[in-house]
Protein backbone atom coordinates (compact mmCIF):
# COMPACT_ATOMS: atom_id res chain seq x y z
CA UNK A 1 0.00 0.00 0.00
CA UNK A 2 2.77 2.38 0.99
CA UNK A 3 4.66 1.50 -2.21
CA UNK A 4 1.53 2.24 -4.32
CA UNK A 5 1.02 5.59 -2.60
CA UNK A 6 4.65 6.47 -3.24
CA UNK A 7 4.20 5.57 -6.91
CA UNK A 8 1.06 7.74 -7.18
CA UNK A 9 2.83 10.63 -5.49
CA UNK A 10 5.78 10.31 -7.83
CA UNK A 11 3.51 10.26 -10.86
CA UNK A 12 1.61 13.33 -9.59
CA UNK A 13 4.89 15.15 -9.00
CA UNK A 14 6.16 14.27 -12.47
CA UNK A 15 2.90 15.47 -14.01
CA UNK A 16 3.09 18.72 -12.08
CA UNK A 17 6.68 19.28 -13.18
CA UNK A 18 5.79 18.60 -16.81
CA UNK A 19 2.86 21.01 -16.65
CA UNK A 20 4.90 23.73 -14.98
CA UNK A 21 7.66 23.27 -17.55
CA UNK A 22 5.14 23.54 -20.37
CA UNK A 23 3.65 26.73 -18.96
CA UNK A 24 7.10 28.16 -18.21
CA UNK A 25 8.08 27.81 -21.87
CA UNK A 26 4.76 28.87 -23.33
CA UNK A 27 4.94 31.63 -25.91
CA UNK A 28 1.75 33.68 -26.40
CA UNK A 29 -0.06 32.47 -29.47
CA UNK A 30 -0.09 34.99 -32.27
CA UNK A 31 -2.80 33.83 -34.65
CA UNK A 32 -2.06 34.67 -38.28
CA UNK A 33 -4.35 37.38 -39.59
CA UNK A 34 -6.84 36.61 -42.34
CA UNK A 35 -5.72 37.17 -45.90
CA UNK A 36 -7.99 40.21 -46.04
CA UNK A 37 -9.65 41.59 -42.87
CA UNK A 38 -13.42 41.83 -42.95
CA UNK A 39 -13.31 45.60 -42.36
CA UNK A 40 -10.16 47.04 -43.88
CA UNK A 41 -11.28 50.59 -43.13
CA UNK A 42 -10.70 50.02 -39.41
CA UNK A 43 -6.99 49.42 -39.91
CA UNK A 44 -4.57 52.37 -39.72
CA UNK A 45 -2.98 53.56 -42.96
CA UNK A 46 0.81 53.21 -42.77
CA UNK A 47 3.20 54.47 -45.44
CA UNK A 48 5.95 51.96 -46.23
CA UNK A 49 8.79 54.11 -47.54
CA UNK A 50 11.76 52.34 -49.10
CA UNK A 51 15.24 53.81 -48.95
CA UNK A 52 17.10 50.64 -49.87
CA UNK A 53 19.68 48.95 -47.68
CA UNK A 54 20.39 45.32 -46.89
CA UNK A 55 16.70 44.69 -46.28
CA UNK A 56 16.12 45.56 -49.95
CA UNK A 57 18.93 43.32 -51.20
CA UNK A 58 19.10 39.82 -52.62
CA UNK A 59 21.95 37.34 -52.50
CA UNK A 60 22.61 33.94 -54.01
CA UNK A 61 22.93 31.33 -52.69
CA UNK A 62 20.78 31.71 -49.57
CA UNK A 63 23.83 31.23 -47.35
CA UNK A 64 25.35 34.40 -48.81
CA UNK A 65 24.57 36.93 -46.10
CA UNK A 66 27.64 39.19 -46.42
CA UNK A 67 28.45 39.60 -50.13
CA UNK A 68 25.06 40.32 -51.65
CA UNK A 69 23.64 42.84 -54.09
CA UNK A 70 25.39 43.84 -57.30
CA UNK A 71 24.17 43.70 -60.87
CA UNK A 72 23.55 39.96 -60.69
CA UNK A 73 21.02 40.32 -57.85
CA UNK A 74 18.05 42.57 -58.55
CA UNK A 75 16.94 44.76 -55.65
CA UNK A 76 13.84 43.90 -53.66
CA UNK A 77 10.95 46.05 -54.81
CA UNK A 78 8.72 47.46 -52.02
CA UNK A 79 5.78 45.56 -53.47
CA UNK A 80 7.80 42.35 -52.97
CA UNK A 81 7.83 43.02 -49.23
CA UNK A 82 4.05 43.31 -49.18
CA UNK A 83 3.61 40.20 -51.33
CA UNK A 84 6.05 38.18 -49.22
CA UNK A 85 4.42 39.27 -45.95
CA UNK A 86 0.64 38.78 -46.30
CA UNK A 87 0.52 39.11 -42.50
CA UNK A 88 0.89 42.87 -42.95
CA UNK A 89 -2.67 43.01 -44.25
CA UNK A 90 -3.91 42.12 -40.80
CA UNK A 91 -2.01 45.02 -39.24
CA UNK A 92 -2.38 48.05 -41.51
CA UNK A 93 -3.41 49.42 -44.87
CA UNK A 94 -0.01 49.68 -46.56
CA UNK A 95 0.73 52.56 -48.92
CA UNK A 96 4.06 52.20 -50.76
CA UNK A 97 6.34 55.17 -51.32
CA UNK A 98 9.55 54.23 -53.12
CA UNK A 99 12.29 56.75 -52.34
CA UNK A 100 15.30 54.58 -53.21
CA UNK A 101 18.25 56.23 -54.93
CA UNK A 102 18.75 55.13 -58.52
CA UNK A 103 20.13 51.61 -58.76
CA UNK A 104 23.07 52.82 -60.82
CA UNK A 105 23.85 55.75 -58.51
CA UNK A 106 27.62 56.02 -58.19
CA UNK A 107 27.69 58.31 -55.15
CA UNK A 108 26.80 57.11 -51.63
CA UNK A 109 23.78 58.54 -49.88
CA UNK A 110 24.25 62.28 -49.41
CA UNK A 111 22.66 65.04 -47.35
CA UNK A 112 20.49 65.88 -50.37
CA UNK A 113 18.90 62.43 -50.09
CA UNK A 114 18.34 62.89 -46.36
CA UNK A 115 16.76 66.30 -46.87
CA UNK A 116 14.53 64.87 -49.58
CA UNK A 117 13.28 62.13 -47.24
CA UNK A 118 12.57 64.68 -44.50
CA UNK A 119 10.68 66.95 -46.92
CA UNK A 120 8.59 64.03 -48.13
CA UNK A 121 7.78 62.97 -44.57
CA UNK A 122 6.74 66.49 -43.60
CA UNK A 123 4.31 66.35 -46.53
CA UNK A 124 2.96 62.90 -45.72
CA UNK A 125 2.28 63.49 -42.03
CA UNK A 126 -0.02 66.40 -42.86
CA UNK A 127 -2.45 63.92 -44.44
CA UNK A 128 -4.98 63.01 -41.71
CA UNK A 129 -5.57 59.59 -43.28
CA UNK A 130 -1.94 58.58 -42.72
CA UNK A 131 -1.33 57.33 -39.19
CA UNK A 132 2.36 56.47 -39.38
CA UNK A 133 5.44 55.90 -41.56
CA UNK A 134 7.91 53.02 -41.75
CA UNK A 135 11.22 53.84 -43.45
CA UNK A 136 13.49 51.01 -44.56
CA UNK A 137 17.14 52.03 -44.50
CA UNK A 138 20.65 50.62 -44.71
CA UNK A 139 22.07 49.94 -41.26
CA UNK A 140 25.43 51.71 -41.73
CA UNK A 141 24.07 55.26 -41.41
CA UNK A 142 20.56 54.45 -40.17
CA UNK A 143 21.06 55.94 -36.70
CA UNK A 144 22.18 59.26 -38.20
CA UNK A 145 19.18 59.50 -40.53
CA UNK A 146 16.86 58.59 -37.68
CA UNK A 147 18.23 61.35 -35.47
CA UNK A 148 18.08 63.95 -38.25
CA UNK A 149 14.43 63.07 -38.91
CA UNK A 150 13.78 63.15 -35.16
CA UNK A 151 14.82 66.80 -35.19
CA UNK A 152 13.27 68.10 -38.43
CA UNK A 153 9.98 66.23 -39.04
CA UNK A 154 7.07 67.96 -37.35
CA UNK A 155 4.54 65.38 -36.22
CA UNK A 156 3.33 63.35 -33.27
CA UNK A 157 2.61 60.38 -35.56
CA UNK A 158 4.92 57.35 -35.33
CA UNK A 159 7.89 57.25 -37.68
CA UNK A 160 9.77 53.96 -37.45
CA UNK A 161 13.10 53.11 -39.09
CA UNK A 162 13.87 49.49 -39.86
CA UNK A 163 16.52 47.50 -41.67
CA UNK A 164 18.26 44.17 -41.51
CA UNK A 165 21.70 42.69 -41.10
CA UNK A 166 21.04 39.97 -43.67
CA UNK A 167 19.59 40.27 -47.18
CA UNK A 168 15.90 39.58 -47.74
CA UNK A 169 16.78 36.27 -49.38
CA UNK A 170 19.27 35.09 -46.74
CA UNK A 171 18.79 31.89 -44.76
CA UNK A 172 17.30 32.92 -41.41
CA UNK A 173 17.15 36.49 -42.68
CA UNK A 174 16.07 39.03 -40.06
CA UNK A 175 14.43 41.37 -42.59
CA UNK A 176 10.91 39.88 -42.76
CA UNK A 177 10.36 39.79 -39.00
CA UNK A 178 11.93 43.23 -38.51
CA UNK A 179 9.69 44.76 -41.17
CA UNK A 180 6.56 43.10 -39.82
CA UNK A 181 7.34 44.33 -36.30
CA UNK A 182 8.14 47.86 -37.52
CA UNK A 183 4.71 48.12 -39.15
CA UNK A 184 3.14 46.86 -35.92
CA UNK A 185 4.97 49.58 -33.98
CA UNK A 186 3.93 52.29 -36.46
CA UNK A 187 0.31 51.10 -36.24
CA UNK A 188 0.35 51.12 -32.44
CA UNK A 189 -1.55 53.91 -30.68
CA UNK A 190 1.02 53.78 -27.89
CA UNK A 191 3.79 54.82 -30.32
CA UNK A 192 2.29 58.28 -30.89
CA UNK A 193 4.22 61.21 -29.45
CA UNK A 194 7.46 59.30 -28.90
CA UNK A 195 9.40 60.81 -31.80
CA UNK A 196 11.24 58.84 -34.44
CA UNK A 197 11.71 55.23 -33.35
CA UNK A 198 13.95 52.37 -34.41
CA UNK A 199 12.61 48.80 -34.46
CA UNK A 200 14.88 45.81 -35.06
CA UNK A 201 15.46 42.48 -33.32
CA UNK A 202 12.19 43.03 -31.38
CA UNK A 203 13.70 46.08 -29.61
CA UNK A 204 12.15 49.55 -29.86
CA UNK A 205 14.69 52.34 -29.33
CA UNK A 206 14.63 56.11 -29.66
CA UNK A 207 16.37 57.70 -32.63
CA UNK A 208 18.51 59.73 -30.24
CA UNK A 209 19.85 56.81 -28.25
CA UNK A 210 20.08 53.90 -30.70
CA UNK A 211 23.51 52.90 -31.96
CA UNK A 212 24.92 50.18 -34.18
CA UNK A 213 27.41 48.19 -32.11
CA UNK A 214 28.34 45.19 -34.29
CA UNK A 215 29.16 44.87 -37.99
CA UNK A 216 27.20 41.67 -38.70
CA UNK A 217 25.24 40.44 -35.66
CA UNK A 218 21.46 40.77 -35.75
CA UNK A 219 21.40 42.20 -32.20
CA UNK A 220 23.61 45.11 -33.26
CA UNK A 221 21.27 48.03 -32.44
CA UNK A 222 20.89 49.00 -28.79
CA UNK A 223 20.43 52.07 -26.64
CA UNK A 224 23.85 51.93 -24.98
CA UNK A 225 23.22 54.16 -21.95
CA UNK A 226 19.47 53.97 -21.47
CA UNK A 227 18.24 50.71 -23.00
CA UNK A 228 15.12 50.10 -25.04
CA UNK A 229 11.86 52.05 -24.86
CA UNK A 230 9.89 48.86 -25.36
CA UNK A 231 9.55 45.61 -27.24
CA UNK A 232 7.72 44.17 -30.23
CA UNK A 233 6.64 41.01 -28.45
CA UNK A 234 4.61 38.32 -30.26
CA UNK A 235 1.37 39.16 -28.45
CA UNK A 236 1.58 42.99 -28.46
CA UNK A 237 3.71 46.11 -28.65
CA UNK A 238 4.77 47.21 -25.17
CA UNK A 239 6.43 50.42 -23.97
CA UNK A 240 7.98 50.96 -20.55
CA UNK A 241 9.14 54.58 -20.65
CA UNK A 242 8.93 57.87 -22.55
CA UNK A 243 11.65 59.90 -24.30
CA UNK A 244 12.33 63.08 -22.34
CA UNK A 245 14.56 64.99 -24.82
CA UNK A 246 12.92 67.32 -27.34
CA UNK A 247 11.96 65.81 -30.69
CA UNK A 248 9.65 66.01 -33.75
CA UNK A 249 6.64 68.22 -32.92
CA UNK A 250 8.51 69.63 -29.91
CA UNK A 251 11.68 70.45 -31.86
CA UNK A 252 12.50 74.05 -32.76
CA UNK A 253 14.06 72.74 -35.99
CA UNK A 254 11.03 70.76 -37.15
CA UNK A 255 8.84 71.47 -40.16
CA UNK A 256 11.43 73.61 -41.95
CA UNK A 257 13.40 73.01 -45.13
CA UNK A 258 17.19 72.87 -44.92
CA UNK A 259 18.59 72.84 -48.48
CA UNK A 260 22.08 72.77 -46.95
CA UNK A 261 23.69 72.79 -43.51
CA UNK A 262 26.82 74.47 -42.13
CA UNK A 263 30.02 72.44 -42.41
CA UNK A 264 30.79 70.55 -39.19
CA UNK A 265 33.62 68.01 -39.01
CA UNK A 266 34.68 65.33 -36.50
CA UNK A 267 38.19 65.13 -35.02
CA UNK A 268 39.23 61.89 -33.33
CA UNK A 269 41.47 61.95 -30.26
CA UNK A 270 44.13 59.31 -29.69
CA UNK A 271 47.61 59.31 -28.21
CA UNK A 272 49.63 62.06 -29.98
CA UNK A 273 46.73 63.04 -32.27
CA UNK A 274 47.93 66.17 -34.12
CA UNK A 275 46.19 69.52 -34.16
CA UNK A 276 46.90 70.18 -37.83
CA UNK A 277 43.90 68.06 -38.82
CA UNK A 278 41.65 70.51 -36.97
CA UNK A 279 43.50 73.40 -38.66
CA UNK A 280 42.78 71.77 -42.03
CA UNK A 281 39.09 71.41 -41.20
CA UNK A 282 38.84 75.11 -40.38
CA UNK A 283 40.82 76.05 -43.49
CA UNK A 284 38.29 74.11 -45.55
CA UNK A 285 35.29 75.98 -44.16
CA UNK A 286 34.27 74.14 -41.00
CA UNK A 287 32.01 76.24 -38.77
CA UNK A 288 31.94 73.61 -36.06
CA UNK A 289 34.19 70.83 -34.80
CA UNK A 290 33.08 67.74 -32.89
CA UNK A 291 35.97 66.29 -30.90
CA UNK A 292 35.62 62.60 -30.15
CA UNK A 293 37.83 62.70 -27.10
CA UNK A 294 39.50 60.11 -24.93
CA UNK A 295 38.05 59.14 -21.57
CA UNK A 296 35.35 61.65 -20.69
CA UNK A 297 35.90 63.68 -23.86
CA UNK A 298 39.50 64.95 -23.70
CA UNK A 299 41.46 66.19 -26.75
CA UNK A 300 45.26 65.91 -26.91
CA UNK A 301 47.51 68.87 -26.10
CA UNK A 302 48.12 69.49 -29.80
CA UNK A 303 44.39 69.34 -30.52
CA UNK A 304 43.72 71.77 -27.66
CA UNK A 305 46.09 74.29 -29.26
CA UNK A 306 44.27 73.88 -32.59
CA UNK A 307 40.90 74.25 -30.86
CA UNK A 308 41.97 77.65 -29.50
CA UNK A 309 43.03 78.74 -32.96
CA UNK A 310 39.69 77.58 -34.37
CA UNK A 311 37.70 79.38 -31.68
CA UNK A 312 39.53 82.62 -32.49
CA UNK A 313 37.96 82.29 -35.97
CA UNK A 314 34.47 81.79 -34.53
CA UNK A 315 34.35 77.99 -34.79
CA UNK A 316 32.15 76.22 -32.21
CA UNK A 317 33.70 73.14 -30.59
CA UNK A 318 31.69 70.32 -28.99
CA UNK A 319 33.22 67.51 -26.93
CA UNK A 320 31.99 63.91 -27.20
CA UNK A 321 33.60 60.72 -25.89
CA UNK A 322 35.02 57.84 -27.89
CA UNK A 323 33.87 55.47 -25.13
CA UNK A 324 30.70 53.51 -25.87
CA UNK A 325 28.64 55.15 -23.16
CA UNK A 326 28.64 57.90 -20.57
CA UNK A 327 28.09 61.66 -20.64
CA UNK A 328 30.57 64.39 -21.40
CA UNK A 329 29.91 66.67 -18.46
CA UNK A 330 29.95 70.43 -17.93
CA UNK A 331 33.15 70.91 -15.89
CA UNK A 332 34.82 74.20 -14.86
CA UNK A 333 37.83 73.38 -17.07
CA UNK A 334 35.64 72.71 -20.09
CA UNK A 335 33.60 75.84 -19.41
CA UNK A 336 36.78 77.95 -19.23
CA UNK A 337 37.90 76.42 -22.52
CA UNK A 338 34.54 77.41 -24.09
CA UNK A 339 33.89 73.84 -25.25
CA UNK A 340 30.26 72.69 -25.36
CA UNK A 341 29.62 69.36 -23.60
CA UNK A 342 28.06 66.89 -26.04
CA UNK A 343 26.27 64.91 -23.31
CA UNK A 344 26.10 61.23 -24.35
CA UNK A 345 25.55 61.84 -28.06
CA UNK A 346 27.70 59.88 -30.46
CA UNK A 347 29.93 62.25 -32.50
CA UNK A 348 27.97 61.68 -35.72
CA UNK A 349 24.72 62.68 -33.97
CA UNK A 350 26.34 65.61 -32.18
CA UNK A 351 27.47 66.76 -35.62
CA UNK A 352 23.87 66.78 -36.89
CA UNK A 353 22.62 68.69 -33.85
CA UNK A 354 25.41 71.27 -34.13
CA UNK A 355 24.73 71.73 -37.85
CA UNK A 356 21.08 72.49 -37.13
CA UNK A 357 21.95 74.69 -34.14
CA UNK A 358 24.31 76.76 -36.30
CA UNK A 359 21.44 77.58 -38.66
CA UNK A 360 19.95 79.53 -35.74
CA UNK A 361 22.84 80.87 -33.68
CA UNK A 362 26.57 80.89 -33.06
CA UNK A 363 26.18 81.92 -29.42
CA UNK A 364 27.90 79.33 -27.25
CA UNK A 365 25.37 79.67 -24.43
CA UNK A 366 22.47 79.04 -26.80
CA UNK A 367 24.22 76.06 -28.35
CA UNK A 368 24.91 74.67 -24.88
CA UNK A 369 21.20 75.05 -24.13
CA UNK A 370 20.35 73.14 -27.30
CA UNK A 371 22.68 70.27 -26.38
CA UNK A 372 21.12 70.12 -22.93
CA UNK A 373 17.59 69.88 -24.34
CA UNK A 374 17.97 67.50 -27.32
Amino acid sequence: MTRNLSLVAALNLAGALLCSAAFAQEIPRHAPPPAMPADVSRLPTIVLMSYGGTIASRGTPRLNVTNYGGKENKRVDPQDWVDDLPELRGVANIVIDDERPAEDAKEPASYDDQARIAKRMNELVRDPKIKGIVLTHGTNSMAETAYYLNLVVKTDKPIVLVGSQRPWTGLSGDGPRNLYDAVRVAASKEAWGKGVLHAMNQLINTARDVDKTSAYRTNTFIGVDVGALGYADPDRIVFYREPVRRHTDGSEFAGKAYPSLPVVEVAYAYREAPGYLIDAMVANGAKGIIVEGTGAGSPTASENDAIKRAQEKGVIVVATARTHGGRVQDTPRRRDAKIVPGDNLKPEKARILLQLALTKTSDINEITRIFNEY
